[in-house]
C-alpha cells in the first residue's frame, strides 16, 4: 500500500532527482569574476536545487573556461514550491518601502 501512495505521488509530482547535461562557464579576470551553470533540457521551478557535478574547484586567475559536465536537480515539493513563491513575493514589497521613508532631520537644521 505504501509503495502504490509513494508511486501515485511520484506520478502527480514527477520524479524528485533528475541528473542532467550542464554547460559551466567560468571566469576570474579583472574585468569579471563569475561562474555560470546553465541545466540543459528542464525547466527550473522555484524551489528547486541543482548541484553541478564535477565541478572544478579553482581556476587559474585571467583564466575563463567553459566545459560540459551534469548537474543534478533535486525537485522542491508542492509545499516548497508555494512556500519559495510566497517568501519571494514578501521580499519583493519589501524592496517598496526603501524609496518613501522620511527625510531625516540634522539637529538644529529644518530639511524642507
Amino acid at each position: 500500500m505504501r509503495k502504490a501512495l509513494v508511486g501515485l505521488w511520484d506520478d502527480i509530482t514527477g520524479p524528485r532527482t533528475i541528473t542532467v547535461p550542464c554547460t559551466v562557464e567560468i571566469e576570474q579576470s579583472f574585468d569579471s569574476f563569475h561562474a555560470h551553470a546553465v541545466p540543459e533540457g528542464i525547466m527550473l521551478r522555484p524551489g528547486d536545487r541543482v548541484v553541478v557535478n564535477g565541478a572544478p574547484d579553482h581556476i587559474a586567475y585571467g583564466e575563463c573556461t567553459s566545459y560540459e559536465t551534469t548537474a543534478t536537480v533535486y525537485r522542491a515539493g508542492p509545499i516548497t514550491r508555494l512556500w519559495t513563491e510566497i517568501s519571494a513575493i514578501v521580499e519583493l514589497t519589501e524592496l517598496y518601502h526603501c524609496g518613501f521613508e522620511p527625510k531625516e532631520y540634522v539637529a538644529g537644521e529644518y530639511a524642507a
